[in-house]
């Protein structure tokens, strides 16, 4: 105690502040990032064993006192910086994806109207009708590993062609849409699924929990309506939120996209221009 309170007359208090503030933020980041998830009582775990290890080995019994325990401990604390990254590998695989979302790395876009209202419109008769629907919107992140498992449509993004999509008896009605920019990419898409737990509500079906499950892989939104109640839902993060009118869904729509959907919507305006500068013969107007 005595060398403690030496050394701590010793330090430079400025440093000191400066050093604290940022560990008090690195812990309130990772604190947030792992809050609501199942990585948060697995870090409990292991913080407070090694809290306790460390007590006990390092300042109860001092290095000198149990030298083959400090070696043991010394040792054992490299495991545990292994089994952390194998115990959280989800969880910063998303940190490294929501790292490349920010907003130094985006790229700007218009049109979001255009991608929003025929899904608006598309769900509130999916809603009326009771049939089943999930509609995955793409934005910085790439789907192609989903899609290769669909059908490729590439079609003009309309409320009609959603609807008969999604009418009970067609060959692609029972999985996914896949909407790059202003285009439907793919059909019939096969989504990975989330834990029961992860869906607030245990009495939603399959369609909730692949909204989830690839909401959690990626920052797409997803736009899903129920088969039984006709409730229209939005999922997001990993997030399901309660049911919402078409106004809300609009709404919530609009804010999220925002600048963020690019990709195809961007491409699709290139060729435009393009086709529109050439005749028919292929030359330069």
């Amino acid at each position: 105690m005595v060398e403690m309170v030496e050394r701590l007359g010793s330090y430079a208090w400025p440093s000191v502040v400066v050093e604290l503030a940022v560990i008090w933020l690195l812990v309130l980041v990772l604190v947030r990032f792992v809050q609501g998830t199942r990585a948060a009582g697995a870090l409990k775990g292991v913080l407070l064993i090694v809290v306790i290890a460390t007590l006990l080995v390092q300042i109860i019994g001092g290095r000198d006192a149990f030298p083959r325990l400090a070696y043991l401990y010394d040792r054992a604390l490299a495991v545990v910086a292994i089994g952390l990254v194998v115990i959280f590998q989800p969880e910063l695989r998303r940190a490294l994806v929501r790292l490349g979302e920010t907003s130094l790395l985006r790229g700007g876009s218009a049109g979001v109207a255009a991608v929003v209202e025929p899904i608006v419109e598309a769900a509130g008769y999916l809603s009326r009708a009771r049939f089943g629907a999930i509609m995955v919107i793409e934005r910085q992140i790439g789907l192609r590993g989903l899609v290769e498992g669909g059908t490729v449509l590439d079609a003009d993004l309309n409320a009609r062609l959603l609807q008969t999509i999604f009418f009970p008896g067609t060959a692609l009605h029972d999985l996914a849409v896949v909407i790059q920019g202003r285009v439907i990419h793919a059909a019939g898409v096969q989504l990975p699924l989330a834990d029961p737990g992860d869906v607030p509500d245990r009495t939603l079906g399959s369609r909730h929990r692949a909204a989830v499950g690839v909401s959690k892989e990626c920052d797409a939104l997803v736009v899903v309506v129920s088969e039984e109640t006709g409730a229209v839902r939005l999922a997001e993060r990993g997030k399901l939120s309660n049911p919402l009118t078409l106004e809300e869904l609009r709404s919530e729509l609009s804010t999220r996209l925002g600048e963020s959907i690019v990709g195809a919507t961007e491409a699709q305006t290139a060729g435009e221009a393009q086709a529109e500068s050439l005749d028919e013969g292929g030359e330069p107007r």
